[in-house]
């Protein structure tokens, strides 16, 4: 990828804090920033690109006027989308961004043919469903963030139950990316030790319960989404592919036989390298685990059936 252009599109909290971690990481040659919201992008791109003195690598920061203005990118971030308010039903929420989402990758399609794009906006596997039925691309091309970030909020209780390990932390978890994910503390290591070795199942219970609940405690003091937690996890995919660098993360990806689900985006270990998804890890689950990421797929797939009852792949 020699043009390391990168495309954030939506320039809220999420989008613009991935911008500048890419940029503090000096990661990209190029960033382009995008909002509907006028003024958004362009002074965001500006504090940012000033922020970037002080990077190890110089980043050029710009903004884009225009849809048409993000293009030839190598890879786009697709954040944008409306939070759920009031007396929105789960469904609205769905088509309301499903709609967002639809005119987005259009305009990626149209002026960046060629990227790898990077789904941020929720409901997450959905969304990331949505993307790529209507781009028809290669599903290696569609990757949702979805253990990158549930992951890091496993690995931080973890840390958090122990008292040591901060750094040195396994981050698994499939499924969905909401309350029916699955985090795997059982499956991951601290340092060069089995957790299974430091922890009892009373811990491991805590453990994944405080990691389902872990967006909803920030929202409880913020009164808002975190934001710092997703755009590190953005930023490490994103590095993973511009740097080919053969990483496993835990991505929401189009599955095709995997695990015994068809057509559905869901949470599993992928490889990520320069061409997106090299590659699907296909892990062995025990039967209790197998039968909550068999939940986790049919909630997702209960979202895909409003999509096409409402007509919106029509």
């Amino acid at each position: 990828m020699t043009n390391r252009r990168v495309g954030i599109i939506g320039a809220g909290a999420v989008g613009a804090t991935a911008a500048y971690t890419l940029a503090m990481k000096g990661v990209c040659k190029e960033i382009i920033l995008f909002d509907i919201a006028d003024g958004v992008a362009q002074g965001k791109a500006i504090d940012i690109a000033q922020a970037t003195q002080y990077a190890p690598q110089p980043t050029i920061l710009t903004s884009a006027k225009t849809p048409a203005d993000v293009k030839d990118c190598d890879i786009v971030v697709i954040t944008a989308g409306v939070p759920r308010k009031g007396d929105m039903t789960r469904e609205d929420l769905l088509m309301i961004n499903a709609k967002i989402i639809k005119s987005v990758t259009q305009d990626v399609m149209k002026y960046s043919p060629n990227a790898i794009i990077v789904s941020v906006s929720n409901p997450l596997d959905v969304m990331t469903y949505a993307i790529q039925k209507i781009t028809a691309w290669e599903s290696n091309r569609i990757i949702g963030l979805a253990g990158a970030l549930d992951g890091s909020r496993m690995a931080y209780q973890i840390y958090k139950q122990l008292g040591y390990g901060a750094g040195q932390i396994g981050t698994l978890v499939i499924g969905d990316h909401g309350q029916n994910m699955v985090p795997l503390p059982q499956k991951v290591q601290v340092g060069d030790v089995p957790s299974t070795d430091l922890l009892d199942d009373e811990a491991f219970a805590g453990i994944i319960e405080r990691t389902k609940n872990g967006g909803a405690e920030i929202v409880k003091y913020l009164g808002t989404s975190g934001y710092y937690g997703p755009a590190s996890a953005i930023a490490h995919m994103v590095e993973a592919i511009l740097n080919d660098t053969q990483t496993v993360v835990s991505c929401s990806v189009l599955l095709n036989g995997e695990y015994g689900v068809n057509n559905v985006t869901v949470g599993v270990p992928v490889v990520l390298g320069k061409n997106g998804v090299e590659k699907i890890i296909q892990m062995t689950l025990d039967p209790k685990t197998q039968k909550k990421f068999q939940d986790s797929v049919d909630s997702i797939q209960e979202s895909i059936e409003i999509l096409n009852n409402n007509g919106f792949f029509d």
